[in-house]
């Protein structure tokens, strides 16, 4: 914990003027008014105020002192972390050419007359490739493809044969492989996939990325599971590729029979497949909350050490890595361009080493100081611009923060113009965004990086590592179990008024796991093994019943137990605490009822109930065998709400 700063004095305003009066009474005797309307007595009060002030700047030395004494072990504020998420182009029809979304267009969310828009810039360049329907072929279980391309110019195929078995496909194959875009796949089908619920239908569509299927993310089913003419709209992934399937080389896809769940109805009659259409619509890149600035005028060098720069645009964002300084210099008849890299301290710097320091919240270039050694010389730590030098600060990113974090079909803005393209939208929700570090909080990380000294030992030390190069994560546990050591990760969410949270917003992103994991792996104990990943997440489903107070209408009492009890369960502000809750911790009835019994409108002179019901058992509503007391969670899971159903009588 945090060291408390020692108060110097503890005497108030208040404080002085009483001893002051108190030594006027001693002093001078015959001075008997002490009254605020007595012209002695402002006097008093003026002074009392004027040393009241000394008294609170005099406090203010210790917490000073603490913080040079973070300067001098290398504790800085850290900068805000960006949000990142997805974004999907959509064209405005298929085109013949591809189009191309090149890396840093910009994309927003609506500006509204209180808040400005959240500014996401893509990571990199996005190919919309066009293709074409190529061929067809089906399989059954665990034999080869047949090629059934020419039985659609005559009367189809069935895809999944005479009798549908699960592992049984219908393969699709394009003009190309199409990775990252999102095709449209049109099919001409009869109503005969006999025995399957349209909406709930047991197939996944997959994509070939090299080395195994990989599944599709499908954005919509116009077929109900291949039993009537539609549109099957896929999100292809980044790493489709072209194969031979049936002899036939095209990007391939496929549409597998899958194992029925306890929800779902197994095919009893194959689907009959009459004619099939392929284009590209659409296409998914990676973006990041963060506006790209291009170069930038720093000012001229006046050729001394420690020269300070500000720019414009902080804080500066450092997650895609430092921005790169340009000095120029004229010599002759030219202007001489040297690029100079950031360094983290000048420690390994030299009088020739073309070196600078960022500091990315304050936005401040700093240059290499000179020292003045024991022996009396003076020795450079990084060289030194030259006078009259002009620097640029080539491009770099700025932005970050909580505000980034927003949930699915916000960003709809289309900043920059991109031919072809009519509309963007972003399918997944923007997780990881965080503030900069306070300053309360650097105090309280300054004694635990002296504890650590960069050396992950215990699970403490694991998790204070991993925060270390972990800002966008809300939450960070550390588990040591018998295979190693687990490093639990937690992003920041999204902010929602219901309290809900999408399965998807969880995902931490995996540039965040990776790069936690090469941080802790460089200090680990040799033979440690160790793995940084998500917690398991339990869904719950709690069913409440409950009377409403008079004066109080049963669905605004409904609506407020049910925003209860999302925020409970919530993994990053939930919890008996409001830090989260508890990893491993179990679910108590009884302990879900007392906190609706503070939700206003309940009334408890009625009875107030609450059942418990793991996982998805909650959705039907007579299975009372699966009804717990007590939700009961391994050491690395995570309760998570499912579809709360609450019951509210007058």
């Amino acid at each position: 914990m945090a060291l408390s700063a020692p108060n110097l004095d503890d005497r108030h305003f208040q404080d002085l003027v009483d001893s002051a009066k108190r030594l006027v009474q001693t002093r001078c005797p015959q001075w008997t008014d002490h009254n605020v309307s007595d012209p002695g007595v402002t006097l008093i009060e003026a002074y009392a105020q004027m040393v009241d002030q000394l008294i609170y700047r005099l406090n203010r030395v210790p917490d000073r002192h603490y913080v040079k004494f973070l300067e001098l072990i290398g504790v800085q504020l850290r900068p805000p972390s960006p949000a990142r998420g997805e974004v999907t182009f959509w064209l405005s029809a298929p085109q013949p050419q591809t189009v191309v979304v090149r890396a840093g267009t910009e994309v927003a969310t609506p500006r509204t007359d209180i808040d400005a828009p959240v500014i996401f810039t893509t990571s990199q360049r996005l190919d919309v490739l066009p293709c074409s329907f190529a061929s067809a072929a089906s399989a059954a279980v665990g034999e080869q493809p047949i090629e059934q391309t020419d039985s659609l110019d005559g009367p189809g195929f069935d895809c999944f044969g005479d009798g549908p078995m699960p592992g049984d496909t219908l393969l699709v194959g394009l003009s190309g492989a199409v990775p990252s875009c999102a095709v449209n796949i049109r099919v001409d089908c009869d109503v005969a996939g006999v025995g399957v619920d349209p909406g709930k239908a047991p197939i996944v569509w997959e994509a070939w990325t090299g080395t195994s299927w990989t599944a599709c993310d499908l954005d919509r089913d116009e077929t109900g599971g291949l039993n009537k003419t539609g549109s099957v709209l896929l999100h292809v992934p980044p790493g489709h590729v072209a194969s031979v399937v049936a002899r036939k080389r095209a990007g391939w896809l496929r549409c597998r029979l899958l194992e029925r769940t306890e929800n779902q109805h197994d095919y009893r009659q194959s689907p009959h497949i009459n004619r099939i259409a392929a284009f590209t619509i659409g296409g998914t890149v990676a973006a990041t909350h963060a506006e790209i600035v291009g170069s930038e005028s720093l000012g001229t060098s006046d050729g001394t050490p420690s020269q300070r720069f500000l720019v414009q645009r902080r804080p500066v964002l450092l997650a895609e890595g430092a921005p790169v300084l340009q000095v120029v210099t004229h010599r002759g008849d030219d202007d001489v361009a040297e690029e100079w890299a950031a360094v983290e301290t000048f420690a390994a710097s030299d009088a020739q080493s073309r070196h600078f320091h960022l500091d990315a919240v304050s936005g401040e270039i700093e240059f290499g100081p000179a020292v003045r050694e024991p022996d009396g010389s003076v020795r450079q730590y990084g060289a030194v611009p030259p006078i009259g030098a002009r620097l640029r600060l080539l491009a770099y990113r700025t932005g970050g923060g909580r505000r980034g974090n927003i949930a699915r079909k916000q960003i709809v803005v289309l900043k920059t113009s991109v031919p072809y393209v009519s509309s963007v939208v972003n399918r997944i929700p923007a997780v990881g965004g965080a503030d900069a570090e306070t300053l309360a909080d650097a105090k309280i990380r300054g004694p635990m990086l002296l504890r650590t000294r960069g050396r992950a030992v215990t699970r403490e030390d694991f998790a204070d590592l991993a925060r270390e190069v972990a800002p966008d994560a809300a939450r960070i546990y550390c588990v040591q179990s018998t295979d190693g050591v687990r490093v639990l990760v937690i992003p920041h969410l999204p902010e929602n008024p219901l309290g809900r949270i999408d399965r998807r917003e969880l995902e931490p992103p995996l540039e965040t796991l990776a790069r936690i994991a090469a941080h802790l792996d460089e200090r680990r104990l040799l033979g440690t093994r160790l793995v940084a990943e998500p917690p398991t997440y339990r869904q719950l489903t709690a069913v409440v019943s409950a009377h409403a107070r008079p004066g109080f209408r049963p669905q605004d009492v409904r609506d407020a137990v049910l925003s209860t009890l999302n925020r409970l369960f919530n993994p990053v502000t939930g919890g008996p605490e409001g830090t989260g809750w508890p990893l491993g911790r179990a679910v108590q009835a009884q302990e879900v009822a007392v906190v609706l019994a503070g939700v206003s409108g309940v009334d408890m002179s009625r009875e107030l109930t609450v059942q418990l019901f793991p996982d998805a058992a909650g959705r039907g509503a007579g299975q009372q065998d699966s009804r717990v007391d007590s939700f009961e969670l391994g050491p690395t899971e995570l309760v998570l709400s499912f579809e709360h159903q609450v019951r509210v009588r007058r």
